[in-house]
C-alpha cells in the first residue's frame, strides 16, 4: 500500500481543478496524457460496468432557474433546450428558491460541502451556443416507464396487407376493438396530444363499472416530449432548410404550450364550479363545500370508489377485519 501511495497514489493527491480525481483517471493521464480520456466516468478500475452519474453545474442550475422564474419560459422548452428532464426542471426551480429564502433568513449554507461534491463527480456545463448545449444532453429527456398493461405477452393475429402501428398495439393491449382502417394514420404525436389539451379529442374508454379503463395511447404520444419526433423527421428530410424546420418546431411548441394553458384554465374553472365558497364576517376561514354524488357511477357498488369525495362516508374500513394485511407490500415511487 505505502509503495502504491509513493509511486501512482502520489498523483491522486492533488486533483486537477474542473475535472474528477478517480483511480481510473491517473492511469488515463499516462496513457493519454494530461487531459485524461475525455468521458470516461468509471471510478472504480475492477468494476467497469459502473458509470458515475453527472450533475448540474452551479452556471446551468442558475440558468434553469433564470429561464422559468424570471424569463417565464414553459419548463418543457427548458427541459427541450437544456437537455434536462423536466422533473429535474421543476426540482432546480423549488431548490434554488429554497436557497433564496435560507439566504434571507441569515441560515448558513454547506457551500463547502458543495464545492468539494462538484469536484468529486463529472458535471454538465453551461454552454454558450444553444445548438451544442442540445447535442450535449445532460439525461435522457423523452424516458418512457414501463405501462402496466404491457406486461402481458399477447399472440395476436394480423395479416400481412395491414399497417399494425404502435395504436394498434396499444388497443389490443387494452383489449379494445380494432379501429376502422383510415382513422388518425396521419396524425402526428404533437398534434394528438395538442387536441387532448384543447378538449378536440378524448382517449377512448373500455370496459364498465369498476373495469373500466382508458386505451393505452402509444408511446409517441405518452413520451414528454412528442413534438421532438415530428423535429427529428423534418430534420432528416429538410437538411438544407434547418432554419425553417426550427421556426416550425418554435411554432409547434408554443402551440403546444398554448392548449396547455387553456386545459389547466378549463380545469381550474370546472373544479371552481363544482365549489362554493363561504367566508364568515370577521373570520380568516374560509369553508370551500362540494356536493357529494353517490350512485353507482361515482361511489360505486360498495361506497369505496375514488371518483367522488366523502367514498367512505357511512362504509366502515375493512382493517379491522380477519385476515387483512397491514403493513406495506410495496413502495410509491
Amino acid at each position: 500500500m505505502f509503495q502504491w501511495l509513493t509511486t501512482e497514489g502520489s498523483e491522486l493527491k492533488s486533483h486537477i481543478p474542473g475535472s474528477t480525481n478517480y483511480i481510473t483517471d491517473g492511469r488515463n493521464r499516462k496513457k493519454y496524457g494530461l487531459e485524461g480520456l475525455p468521458g470516461d466516468s468509471k471510478p472504480f478500475p475492477s468494476n467497469p460496468h459502473f458509470k458515475s452519474e453527472r450533475i448540474l453545474s452551479e452556471e446551468l442550475r442558475n440558468d434553469i432557474y433564470h429561464r422559468v422564474v424570471v424569463k417565464k419560459q414553459s419548463v418543457r422548452a427548458v427541459s427541450t433546450d437544456t437537455g434536462v428532464d423536466m422533473r429535474r426542471v421543476a426540482a432546480v426551480c423549488r431548490l434554488v428558491e429554497l436557497e433564496k429564502q435560507w439566504r434571507e433568513q441569515g441560515k448558513p449554507l454547506a457551500l463547502p460541502y458543495a464545492r468539494a461534491v462538484h469536484e468529486m463527480v463529472p458535471t454538465t456545463k453551461l454552454q454558450r451556443d444553444p445548438r451544442l448545449q442540445r447535442e450535449r444532453p445532460h439525461e435522457q429527456i423523452n424516458d418512457l416507464p414501463a405501462h402496466r398493461l404491457t406486461d402481458a405477452q399477447i399472440f395476436y393475429p394480423v395479416s400481412e396487407s395491414r399497417q399494425f402501428t404502435r395504436v394498434d398495439a396499444g388497443r389490443v393491449f387494452s383489449a379494445a376493438p380494432a379501429r376502422l382502417r383510415g382513422d388518425d394514420q396521419d396524425d402526428q404525436p404533437w398534434e394528438v396530444v395538442r387536441d387532448l389539451n384543447l378538449g378536440e379529442r378524448r382517449i377512448e374508454a373500455v370496459g364498465k363499472g369498476d373495469s373500466e379503463q382508458r386505451v393505452l395511447l402509444p408511446a409517441d404520444v405518452r413520451i414528454p416530449h412528442p413534438h421532438l419526433i415530428t423535429l427529428e423527421s423534418e430534420r432528416a428530410a429538410n437538411p438544407d432548410s434547418l432554419r425553417d424546420v426550427w421556426r416550425a418546431h418554435e411554432k409547434r411548441l408554443k402551440e403546444g404550450n398554448e392548449a396547455e394553458e387553456k386545459r389547466k384554465q378549463r380545469k381550474q374553472e370546472a373544479h371552481d364550479r363544482q365549489v362554493s365558497r363561504v367566508q364568515p364576517r370577521s373570520s380568516r376561514f374560509e369553508f370551500r363545500i362540494k356536493d357529494v354524488v353517490v350512485s353507482k357511477e361515482t361511489t360505486g357498488t360498495d361506497g369505496r370508489n375514488a371518483k367522488a369525495p366523502g367514498r367512505r362516508y357511512g362504509v366502515p374500513r375493512s382493517d379491522r377485519k380477519k385476515g387483512q394485511v397491514k403493513i406495506p407490500t410495496y413502495v410509491l415511487v
